[in-house]
């Protein structure tokens, strides 16, 4: 159901405001939406419904403040690690991202080229727990052949916005 509606899809400037003021912050409320997109309350329900429907709207989340956190959790190690594997069939791409998806520790995971086959952001409680998330995603999978990790000493920025009003402008040249 999903591709059919994403096939018939045209996002407006309304849907673009839409979807930039979720991202932003998804917890508005449908009144405060509508009222920031100067449309009536029905109609926004609506079109964020499609929006939700044809996959636009994956999910909505709270992101935490890990530098607030740090004091109450401890700080924590971020990994970003370049995988490559021995043989980059689509079964063995495949194979290693589901294991790579699928532990909790693995924050985000890309495919990537050219170079390494995979980017991930990991983040543990500390060194052993690192050591315990190589040994599963790295140690563990024969077709591994080699990981560079580099550990973050400061997040500088963390932003998962879509720069939606660029892209239209972009489209709109075309």
């Amino acid at each position: 159901m999903e591709s059919k509606i994403l096939e018939s899809l045209k996002l407006d400037e309304t849907d673009l405001q839409l979807l930039n003021h979720l991202q932003t912050d998804a917890s508005l409320t449908n009144q405060a939406l509508a009222e920031r997109v100067h449309i009536s309350p029905p109609t926004c329900l609506r079109r964020v419904k499609r929006l939700t429907d044809a996959g636009l709207i994956e999910r909505q989340i709270a992101i935490l403040n890990v530098d607030k956190l740090a004091p109450l959790l401890g700080h924590g190690l971020t990994a970003i690690s370049e995988v490559s594997l021995d043989a980059q069939g689509t079964d063995e791409l495949d194979r290693f991202e589901r294991t790579a998806v699928q532990d909790p520790a693995v924050q985000q995971c890309y495919r990537t080229s050219p170079g390494p086959d995979f980017v991930l952001i990991a983040h543990v409680r500390d060194m052993p727990a690192w050591l315990a998330l190589t040994q599963r995603l790295f140690t563990a999978q024969a077709n591994v052949r080699n990981v560079k990790t580099y550990f973050s000493v400061k997040r500088a920025k963390f932003e998962p916005k879509v720069a939606l009003a660029q892209m239209n402008r972009a489209q709109a040249a075309i």
